[in-house]
């Protein structure tokens, strides 16, 4: 038995990486706990592995008395003076015993002690390797699906992609070599589990760290972050040194940085914007190149009502309403968008309101006049009341209608 537990724990040092001294522990708790509870069961036991070759040393601790009740737990002073001469009454001593005498049941015990511990270790390995790694980008090979989860395997252990935390549309087949980033370790009854995405903000963002030099030594600050997986990124950058250019930091020398980054987003735009504390200011920067021709702000209610030129609405919206999610989300506001009507854009209602304001017309009265030609104030020189009747007006509405022009 002894060559046994002495490769059992070579093995587990060498291969495991688990302390001699911690396995030897295990076994000896295990041992004496199963044996308690078997044939050796109301005795209280001692049990000692050695760490050098392995050989298993077992003692029951028995307490000297002058008169045995519980022969399993107590031994008579002539017999314990026998096994260690001055034993005294009310004192403990170890007998030693056979250790084949534990018996089956322990050793088993023992083994499936050895086989919990080296899971346990194997758990709480995996969070050891990897909780300083939260928030970094891995690189792993994948592994399967289940149930649309992606597990991959990154090298020491096995990590799951949710499907919320995939891009739609990316398509993994076994085998092939995925770059992730680390979101979490979350405790589960199975042991740590190692949660990557490649949906989140946060990817795209430390593949800027990554690429962009003045962004991980500060000189460039992210500020704003917006993201659509699979299709869009908008952000907001900021320089804290007024000799650098936060946008052409990211893009880089003909767009390499940026370019890198797209291609491990599989295509997915990104949109590199100045940064502005102001949401005036940012609404006209993200909106590029469509021009905002007119900003409402609503302070109180977060709210931005922006109105630009037909032309631009369809730049403004986006495919699917998707750039102004984006820039709504990039900014903090609510962002409504209408098409922008100039004055003069509809010469027939300006008409009709110029005549209405003027002589306090009825709308539609003011219309059948501007249908006719009358299409100011300036027009009625000259307009009787029967040019009115031959118009098709009744002579009572041609004279309120002359009545009100001369009156004003």
């Amino acid at each position: 038995m002894s060559s046994e537990i002495l490769s059992v724990l070579e093995y587990m040092e060498k291969e495991k990486g688990i302390p001699r001294a911690d396995m030897i522990a295990t076994i000896a708790n295990a041992l004496k706990t199963a044996a308690q509870k078997g044939v050796n069961s109301g005795q209280e036991l001692k049990i000692e592995i050695n760490a050098k070759n392995g050989q298993l040393h077992a003692w029951c601790l028995l307490k000297v008395v002058d008169s045995v009740s519980n022969p399993k737990t107590e031994i008579h002073v002539e017999r314990a003076q026998a096994l260690k001469p001055g034993a005294i009454i009310g004192e403990i001593i170890e007998k030693e015993i056979d250790p084949s005498t534990l018996g089956r049941i322990a050793a088993q015990t023992a083994r499936q002690a050895v086989m919990q511990r080296l899971r346990q270790f194997e758990k709480d390995r995996i969070f050891d390797d990897f909780k300083d790694q939260v928030g970094n980008i891995v690189t792993g090979t994948v592994r399967r699906r289940e149930r649309n989860d992606l597990y991959i395997d990154l090298g020491k252990a096995e990590a799951v992609m949710p499907a919320k935390e995939q891009v739609p549309g990316e398509e993994y087949q076994p085998g092939e070599r995925i770059r992730c980033l680390l979101l979490n370790i979350e405790s589960t009854p199975r042991g740590p589990e190692i949660i990557l995405t490649r949906g989140s903000p946060k990817f795209v963002r430390r593949l800027f760290e990554l690429e962009v030099t003045e962004i991980a030594d500060g000189t460039v600050k992210i500020e704003a972050f917006a993201r659509e997986p699979g299709y869009r990124t908008k952000i907001a950058v900021i320089s804290t040194d007024p000799k650098v250019d936060p946008v052409g930091a990211c893009v880089g020398a003909r767009g390499a940085r940026v370019k890198t980054i797209v291609r491990e987003l599989n295509g997915e735009k990104i949109d590199i914007i100045r940064y502005f504390a102001s949401p005036r200011e940012m609404i006209i920067e993200a909106m590029k190149p469509a021009v905002p021709r007119e900003i409402t702000l609503d302070e109180k209610n977060h709210r931005i009502l922006l109105k630009v030129a037909t032309d631009d609405l369809a730049i403004a919206i986006g495919r699917k309403g998707q750039n102004a999610r984006l820039t709504s989300r990039l900014i903090g506001w609510r962002l409504d968008i209408e098409e922008f009507r100039a004055v003069g854009d509809d010469p027939r209602g300006n008409a009709i309101a110029s005549l209405v304001k003027a002589f306090a017309l009825d709308a539609t009265v003011a219309g059948r006049l501007v249908d006719m030609g009358i299409n100011s104030p300036a027009a009625f020189e000259g307009v009787e009341a029967n040019d009115l009747v031959d118009a098709g007006f009744t002579e009572a509405e041609a004279t309120d209608i002359i009545g009100r022009v001369t009156t004003h």
